[in-house]
């Protein structure tokens, strides 16, 4: 198949400066409507790629993300999220950004354009063949993501790829290629909106399924989450209250004597 830049397609709309805030506002919807749609196509590959993490972090493997701008800050996100939702070391899911911490907030010039800085990253994480990388580029084109991905490859590294294009050179460096398409973007090229969208839930999806198989959620719920505002708390003494069938006040004794959820339910079936 030939390679197609969806992602710099003309906007199927015309005229946008013309329109009113309410057509501009209606008009994104019915664009944003379109992206689970092509992120559901895709589950297939979401599901063997999520059973090749589980598989490699049971023996001591973690993921990187590792992509440019938007692409870049999506990874960064989620890898930032997943310790205090699920109680797991930040060294467990890793986001990297081309520019590095700078490039969270300011544009970084050139810094995408470098095909050997991402995977010289990689290398300062001890990266090694328990592990999976996981390359984000909207476009599919961009040369920090592919050198990375293609050197990890080469070392027995289990690779992945999240595009928006089709066929993608990004894709071709990947052991599992995922491609939510979601078409041309309402304002020409800006892949921040539904690209970025489709990602973000490809992200949540990875993410959140590989906890869950880890055994990090009981039921429906956060057992091994971040204690760190009084929400939480509440949110974990109620939990509790749920599942032993005591009072708030014992519950959250429990929960701040022992920390998690889990630790607390582990304890008091045990005495």
């Amino acid at each position: 198949m030939t390679f197609l830049k969806i992602t710099e397609s003309e906007s199927l709309y015309k005229n946008l400066d013309s329109m009113s805030v309410t057509e501009l506002l209606d008009c994104i919807n019915l664009e944003d409507r379109k992206v689970a749609d092509a992120v559901r196509a895709e589950i297939p590959g979401i599901v063997k790629l999520v059973n090749e993490i589980v598989r490699r972090m049971k023996r001591g493997g973690r993921i990187f993300y590792i992509g440019a701008g938007t692409s870049g800050r999506l990874g960064v996100l989620d890898a930032s999220e997943v310790p205090p939702t699920y109680g797991v070391p930040d060294s467990l899911v890793v986001g990297l950004i081309a520019g590095g911490d700078t490039a969270l907030r300011n544009p970084v010039e050139d810094a995408e354009d470098d095909t050997g800085k991402g995977w010289s990253e990689l290398l300062t994480y001890g990266i090694n063949n328990n592990d999976t990388v996981i390359g984000i580029a909207a476009s599919g084109t961009t040369p920090y993501v592919i050198g990375a991905l293609r050197r990890a490859r080469e070392n027995g590294v289990f690779t992945a790829a999240i595009s928006c294009n089709p066929e993608s050179p990004v894709s071709m460096e990947a052991d599992i290629a995922i491609e939510p398409v979601v078409g041309p973007e309402f304002v020409t090229g800006s892949t921040r909106m539904k690209s970025g969208t489709a990602q973000k839930m490809v992200l949540n999806m990875i993410s959140t399924a590989t906890m869950i198989q880890l055994g990090r959620v009981k039921g429906n719920r956060m057992v091994n989450m971040q204690l760190t505002n009084h929400k939480l708390i509440d949110r974990g003494a109620r939990m509790l209250m749920d599942e032993l069938g005591i009072s708030y006040e014992q519950a959250k004794h429990l929960l701040l004597l022992h920390h998690t959820v889990q630790n607390a339910i582990d304890y008091y079936r045990r005495e």
